[in-house]
């Protein structure tokens, strides 16, 4: 028996009628719903869990984010790197006096244009105690040389190698960084030591015969105690007196200068 023309009785068929055969018989026509694939409706969907989507949408939000940051990051080092090298961050380097460097000094450069000249003065003041203490040790040398004794000598010297870099360590270096910094903390240190420093100065103008050896000091009653004995030696100490009420009268005026300087940028 021919099987081929059994109708299945599970298929969705349609039956038309074909105008040009014979008796008008009828012919099958798959449905429009019928599967051209596997025999199942849809076969071309492909399901992808909704979890990896996710999964992989976070984590290229999470790079976009990490190399956002990585990029401002490359930012911000290369903006202080800038500011650095624009602001020429001073080094210590010893450079003053020229011909014989022991210690860091350039104003011009690393203090700012307002404070300048106060700085300037405040290195005259340092320049001036210096010179002070040198003089003071020839004065006493000449002394000693007509018969003063060699003791008041190898004072004055003692004060001249241990006042300079002294006065140097305690006020004019903490100065010096204070200007550059405006810090407080090392303006008070400077106010502190540099009214010591008047102090001395003024000690040694008068030059009383106590604490220190009375002629190891080229001050008033020093010079007056020696220019009956001998005269250039008189000379030399007011010489020596001189000096020292001028470094005296200048610190306090830098001094001043120096604390109203202060009180205006606070």
């Amino acid at each position: 028996m021919n099987r081929h023309h059994d109708p299945n009785p599970f298929d969705e068929e349609e039956e038309v009628v074909n105008p040009f055969s014979n008796g008008g018989s009828k012919a099958r026509v798959p449905a429009a719903s019928e599967s051209l694939g596997f025999g199942q409706k849809h076969d071309a969907t492909v399901d992808i869990p909704l979890d990896t989507l996710n999964d992989s949408n976070k984590k290229a939000k999470e790079l976009a984010s990490w190399e956002a940051d990585l990029k401002r990051r490359e930012k911000d080092i290369k903006r202080r790197e800038e500011a650095i090298s624009k602001a020429a961050v001073p080094s210590d380097d010893k450079n003053w006096p020229p011909f014989f460097p022991i210690i860091h000094h350039d104003i011009a450069n690393e203090i700012p244009v307002h404070a300048q000249k106060l700085q300037y003065l405040a290195f005259a003041s340092w320049l001036g105690i210096v010179l002070c203490l040198v003089f003071n040790v020839i004065a006493v040398m000449v002394c000693w040389i007509r018969g003063g004794g060699v003791k008041i000598f190898f004072l004055a010297t003692i004060y001249a190698l241990l006042g300079c870099p002294i006065s140097y360590v305690l006020w004019y270096r903490p100065l010096y960084r204070a200007m550059r910094t405006d810090s407080a903390l090392k303006f008070g240190w400077f106010f502190f030591f540099y009214l010591i420093h008047i102090g001395f100065c003024i000690f040694a103008a008068i030059a009383p015969p106590i604490v220190f050896h009375g002629k190891s000091l080229t001050g008033i009653l020093a010079a007056i105690d020696v220019f009956s004995d001998h005269v250039l030696v008189g000379i030399f100490y007011l010489v020596g007196f001189g000096l020292f009420c001028l470094e005296s009268l200048l610190s306090l005026w830098v001094l001043q200068k120096i604390y109203m300087y202060f009180r205006g940028n606070k």
